[in-house]
């Protein structure tokens, strides 16, 4: 089964106005609430494909009863750790005159050492043969702290995914997680290079294999499409050309179309191309509907055929 994990969920706000003005009142749509955090977007994008998952998160407060229903009526599998504390909130807003997307994302707070205990440990009771470890830390956690879920993942014998970013990502370096998934700039910092030329990124995320990060780096590179690298493979995907409506989700859908693909055991290539056309899919949607199956079916079909 695949086990996603969520350390900072969130319910995600979104609304649309027709323009920003500083200093007016803002007439804006009905508010639009949706589950939402790394890990848990990537279990809404595995239902989406008709493949189960279960969601593990922190929660708490009314947020976190209200994440809760919000999963429940997706009928999305979860587990929620209780954390005492107020679970956060973003909020999307789209300015339809301009066709702009604005996402205020908030911190969270800080959750108990005994909270995140109980999390590791329902880790191994699941037993999962993928582990998909997604989004920011909460304030409190060391940056090291993805590296406890690996241990945990090892433990069990489940390949790990882990998608983040900043410090959380660099403290990955020796780990040798499964899989991580890093864009251009966060490669750059991951391997002290100033400025990463494009025609290098395949050799440079060949590299952060070499030096421990993960046994396979996928390169994101938003409307271009991606790198996937292992130390004997590379592979890259265009992006098929579509009106972008929202971003938000797209790499939750992108790590998910690849999960589909590794547990249906498909080639590299596939698994990057399928990857690219869930995120590229999620891109014609708008605030946080993540992609349409049809969408990324036909998005797939087109990148195969080139």
């Amino acid at each position: 089964m695949i086990l996603t994990i969520t350390l900072n969920p969130c319910i995600d706000k979104s609304t649309k106005l027709d323009r920003l003005q500083p200093e007016s009142k803002l007439r804006c749509t009905d508010v639009q609430n949706e589950p939402g955090g790394g890990g848990i977007n990537v279990s809404k994008a595995l239902k989406k494909l008709e493949t189960p998952s279960v969601a593990l998160f922190p929660a708490g407060g009314h947020n976190g009863n209200m994440l809760c229903s919000l999963l429940k009526e997706e009928g999305i599998p979860f587990h929620a750790v209780d954390t005492k504390v107020e679970t956060r909130e973003n909020w999307i807003v789209l300015e339809e005159s301009a066709n702009n997307q604005y996402r205020f994302t908030f911190p969270g707070r800080a959750v108990m050492e005994e909270t995140i205990q109980s999390l590791l440990d329902q880790i191994r009771s699941f037993n999962p043969v993928f582990v998909v470890a997604s989004g920011s830390l909460p304030p409190g956690l060391p940056d090291y702290f993805y590296g406890l879920i690996i241990k945990n993942a090892a433990s069990v014998g489940a390949k790990c995914i882990v998608d983040t970013s900043g410090a959380a990502l660099q403290a990955l370096k020796g780990k040798h997680v499964f899989m991580i998934k890093p864009n251009i700039s966060e490669l750059s910092k991951m391997l002290n290079i100033e400025q990463l030329k494009k025609k290098d990124i395949a050799d440079a995320a060949q590299q952060a294999v070499f030096d421990g990060f993960s046994e396979m780096v996928i390169v994101s590179m938003g409307a271009e499409g991606a790198w996937l690298v292992t130390k004997d493979e590379k592979h890259f995907t265009a992006a098929p050309s579509i009106k972008k409506r929202s971003t938000v989700g797209a790499g939750d859908s992108m790590v998910a179309g690849m999960v589909f693909m590794l547990q249906h055991q498909r080639s590299l290539k596939e698994v990057v191309s399928f990857g690219v056309a869930c995120g590229t899919a999620a891109t014609m949607n708008e605030g946080t509907k993540l992609f349409n199956k049809e969408d990324a079916e036909h998005l797939y079909k087109i990148i195969s055929e080139k």
